[in-house]
């Protein structure tokens, strides 16, 4: 079974023999886009080395501007299966467009970004894939949204969800967006999956990234999402919000410092 009912720990997401919920705390970073094998490589190393128990990496990549890098598409994917065979660990990576779900043949965890969190058609798909979806909260999503874009997933058969806040659009502009931690609580009472964070996204600038991780780990998050690039200013997306490994090493342990605090 990948979902387990547990007493007063609402339901475990088994990805490849990673848990995520139940107790749980799980670390899921890489890059924003995968650019190459060598860059990929890097990134996976440092994060695997600092405990990560799943390696992200974006093949395809719907960007504001059209003029933006959109990703290695197919071939991105390869190289991310090249990394799990080097690492070991599960992958997860960004599906935009139900045609590509039979290049996803081989992830362990389909991820649906914030754009896509209510492409209905995706969703239904998506409900009759047989694998763990992570959806993400759209950038002006209410809570119910969200609840209501998992239910068309859940609806077709698949139950195998896992949430993430990432920040949503306010009038600030300080920040790329809004962390919403309040959302941690809420939809862990609302629904009874588990609940990641990614402080990347939200924050949009490297150096708020680990104090908001935290926060979000104090909040009760289930994990956290952290985009970590070895060489950010060289990085062809989102370059600015990235840590780089030994970054993410420091943040990782605290992160675990933090949840032993909060688990008692």
């Amino acid at each position: 079974m990948d979902i387990i009912d547990r007493e007063n720990s609402g339901r475990v997401i088994n990805v490849s023999g990673a848990e995520i919920g139940g107790g749980a705390f799980t670390l899921i970073a890489g890059p924003c886009a995968i650019e190459s094998r060598e860059q990929l490589f890097a990134a996976a190393d440092g994060v695997k080395a600092a405990g990560a128990e799943l390696l992200r990496g974006g093949a395809f990549k719907p960007r504001t501007s059209p003029h933006d890098f959109q990703g290695l598409g197919a071939e991105g994917i390869r190289l991310l299966l090249e990394a799990r065979e080097r690492t070991g660990l599960p992958v997860v990576t960004e599906i935009v467009d139900p045609r590509q779900i039979p290049l996803f043949e081989q992830v362990d965890l389909i991820q649906v970004g914030a754009r896509n969190m209510q492409n209905y058609e995706l969703l239904k798909e998506l409900g009759h894939v047989d694998k763990p979806v992570l959806l993400k909260r759209g950038l002006a999503s209410t809570i119910k949204e969200l609840l209501m874009a998992a239910e068309y997933i859940m609806a077709g058969g698949n139950e195998r969800i896992i949430l993430c806040e990432r920040g949503i659009r306010t009038f600030e502009t300080a920040t790329r967006s809004t962390l919403d931690l309040s959302a941690v609580p809420v939809l862990h009472e609302k629904s009874g999956l588990p609940v990641l964070v990614d402080p990347s996204h939200a924050m949009g600038a490297a150096r708020f990234v680990p104090p908001m991780a935290l926060a979000a780990v104090a909040a009760g998050a289930d994990g956290l999402l952290i985009e970590v690039h070895a060489d950010p200013a060289h990085a062809l997306s989102d370059g600015a919000q990235a840590l780089r490994p030994e970054e993410f090493a420091q943040l990782a342990e605290q992160a675990r410092q933090i949840r032993r605090i909060v688990r008692g």
